[in-house]
């Protein structure tokens, strides 16, 4: 946990000045300005993935440390580079056949829909990293690697390294790139990936290289005559990381518990992504994109106080995670689970006033009240008065007022009014 940690440290930064550039090249070449809200929903959501795969939040079935020690046929002499790039190939190649399974398969959408839930197409998105499996089911995957014999050790140095291989090419600003084309994943070749035109859809599956794509009849070239749609057929229509994650599962155990059709709630988990019972279709309809002009994008409206606070607040939650990041070799694996979950019920609280949810700000009252409390009683926000006196004060101040502003913003221009208001043509399309 330490380790990956201090990757994160270094990482987080990158992605943060990459994200920055490629904003101010958009308004400079371009005239356009990336929209600030879905950029932090699509941060947040980064936030809570590397939150639960620090924290440890997954049911262990098998460890891959078991499986190697009791399972390997071969050993590996310690200098030996082979198994580096044997692990990097091998990731990329079931990496291929998970994302095609994620996308073919209703209950395996619900493991990846929240990478492709954002409207837009930037670097941003690419942090849109799931949180809802729970455990580790993927480990039987890299059961050749254990009978092998490669260690732990080399998976987790090529596994962030193939991760993070893959932020940069979620851009609108990069073309075709020659021979390139045919070798590894591009941005155009993902701009398709991501879009929902009938002609992009499940294509181009490739993390790293687009030979799988190629191989397994899968890819499909960007169209200069078909521009790229993105989003997803039934749009998330929020801002909130957790909704947008469990809410293709919550669809799925509703429409099992509707049908009458005793088969019919059994394989509804396992038949392609997006089908459903015939009669439960009828009776409870649900809004999908047919027609690419159908889209309108979840775009609420906000003051430029509430963008300012909105941006400041995010700031925040990210100094405290990556300070989190810096003491994980300092404080108790139980401080740091405590730590996690003040953040990610922090990001709950937030994102759901986005969406102008009253228990959004609800939310962001009790964490503040929470968070107030916990640094009084304890004294210190796990140890931040050693590198900023009176850090902890700081802190509680700070979440003290933002309950404040929460429960301000929310009665001055996120009320229950306003938001039905903005929200009219949006259930007028869906009845539609």
């Amino acid at each position: 946990m330490n380790a990956y940690g201090n990757i994160l440290l270094i990482a987080m930064p990158g992605f943060l000045i990459l994200i920055l550039i490629e904003m101010l090249w958009g308004k400079w070449k371009h005239n356009e300005q990336q929209p600030i809200i879905d950029t932090i929903a699509s941060l947040t959501s980064g936030m809570t993935n590397i939150l639960k795969s620090t924290l440890g939040l997954t049911i262990v079935i098998v460890s891959y440390g078991w499986m190697v020690k009791h399972l390997h046929l071969m050993e590996w002499s310690k200098g030996s580079i082979a198994p580096y790039i044997i692990v990097f190939v091998f990731f990329d190649f079931t990496g291929y056949w998970a994302h095609r399974f994620q996308h073919r398969v209703n209950f395996f959408w619900s493991h990846h829909l929240v990478h492709h839930s954002s409207e837009e197409f930037n670097l941003p998105c690419a942090l849109r990293q799931q949180i809802a499996v729970m455990t580790n089911i993927y480990t039987i995957m890299i059961l050749p690697l254990a009978l092998l014999g490669i260690p732990g050790e080399v998976l987790a140095i090529v596994g962030p390294i193939h991760l993070f291989s893959q932020f940069w090419y979620h851009t609108r600003y990069i073309g075709r790139l020659g021979f390139l084309e045919y070798i590894i994943v591009t941005p155009s070749q993902h701009r398709v990936h991501h879009a929902m035109n009938d002609i992009y859809m499940d294509k181009n599956y490739g993390q790293i290289f687009i030979i799988w794509d190629r191989m397994f009849g899968t890819f499909q070239e960007e169209l200069t005559s078909e521009p790229c749609v993105y989003g997803m057929r039934r749009p998330a229509q929020t801002w909130n990381p957790y909704i947008i994650n469990f809410k293709h599962w919550y669809t799925l155990t509703v429409d099992a518990w509707h049908t009458k059709n005793m088969r019919d709630k059994f394989r509804i988990w396992f038949m392609p992504t997006g089908w459903r019972p015939e009669d439960v279709k009828e009776k409870y309809p649900l809004f999908t994109v047919e027609k690419m002009s159908d889209l309108k994008k979840y775009n609420p409206v906000y003051s430029n106080w509430f963008r300012a606070f909105s941006v400041t607040h995010l700031s925040v939650i990210f100094l405290l995670l990556s300070f989190l990041f810096f003491r994980f070799g300092e404080i108790t694996k139980t401080e740091a689970l405590i730590n996690g979950i003040l953040l990610m019920l922090a990001i709950f609280g937030f994102t759901a006033l986005l969406d102008k949810k009253k228990y959004g700000m609800v939310s962001m009252v009790f964490v503040g009240a929470g968070i107030v409390c916990f640094s009084v009683v304890r004294g210190d926000w796990f140890g931040l008065n050693g590198f900023l006196p009176m850090g902890s004060v700081i802190v509680a101040a700070y979440f003290a007022v933002t309950a404040l502003a929460a429960a301000w913003f929310y009665k001055t221009e996120l009320s229950a009014e306003t938001e039905s208001a903005m929200f009219n043509s949006m259930e007028t399309q869906t009845q539609n």
